[in-house]
């Protein structure tokens, strides 16, 4: 499942990232790159360990924790601290899947699920298109600054090179509660059914009340916690 999720940031809070981020030491993104994905990838990034860029991801964190859609497509258990990329003009990361462990200093993450927030407007460069493929076929994703894409870790994707401008993008993954992509999507498709048929006859319903117990016992049979 590949869904957009706009607004996650505010315009002010886009403004600040850019500001914060302005300031900082950017060096070569291979730095947090595996073997494979090394040889693929031309992009600058901030360092993992930049105090400002970790107060920038705990507001990143703090805002996806209130985001009901997020919330409801990833089911997250946790969430890898969110890193900071630019791409200049010539820039872009050819075909590659992401690795499938991350480590957070003692911490392991198992990488479910891939996300983007993009911090600066399609209109602002030309190219840095993120490309992403499935049995469906490609689809490309360019969102407006403070929106995001979450799509499973095991999707070969790309970002087209940039030749004008310059993309910014906080990059991060998520350890989900259920591992398997078609759960995830089941529950979620399933989450906003109810929520939309709430929204006519009342949460007290009693097949909304019946619907609700069939999401939480499917939750309960799959879950990982």
């Amino acid at each position: 499942m590949l869904i957009s999720i706009e607004n996650v940031l505010t315009r002010d809070q886009v403004a600040h990232c850019r500001e914060v981020l302005a300031g900082e030491r950017w060096v070569d993104g291979r730095v947090t790159a595996g073997e494979q994905s090394a040889r693929a990838k031309a992009n600058l990034q901030v360092p993992q360990d930049a105090r400002a860029a970790c107060a920038l991801g705990e507001i990143i964190l703090g805002t996806l924790g209130r985001n009901p859609d997020f919330v409801s497509a990833a089911l997250p258990l946790r969430v890898y601290p969110p890193l900071f990329n630019r791409y200049d003009p010539g820039m872009g990361f050819d075909t590659h899947v992401d690795n499938a462990i991350r480590f957070a200093g003692p911490v392991r993450f198992r990488t479910d699920l891939s996300a983007t927030l993009f911090l600066t407007d399609p209109a602002d460069y030309d190219g840095g298109e993120l490309i992403v493929e499935d049995a469906y076929g490609e689809h490309k994703v360019k969102l407006a600054a403070g929106s995001m894409v979450v799509y499973p870790a095991s999707s070969l994707h790309r970002v087209t090179p940039v030749s004008r401008g310059s993309r910014w993008a906080a990059f991060f993954w998520v350890q989900s509660m259920l591992r398997a992509d078609e759960q995830r999507t089941l529950l979620f498709n399933l989450d906003r059914a109810i929520q939309g048929l709430s929204a006519k006859v009342g949460q007290g319903d009693r097949d909304v009340v019946s619907l609700t117990g069939t999401y939480n016992n499917l939750l309960r049979m799959w879950a990982e916690v």
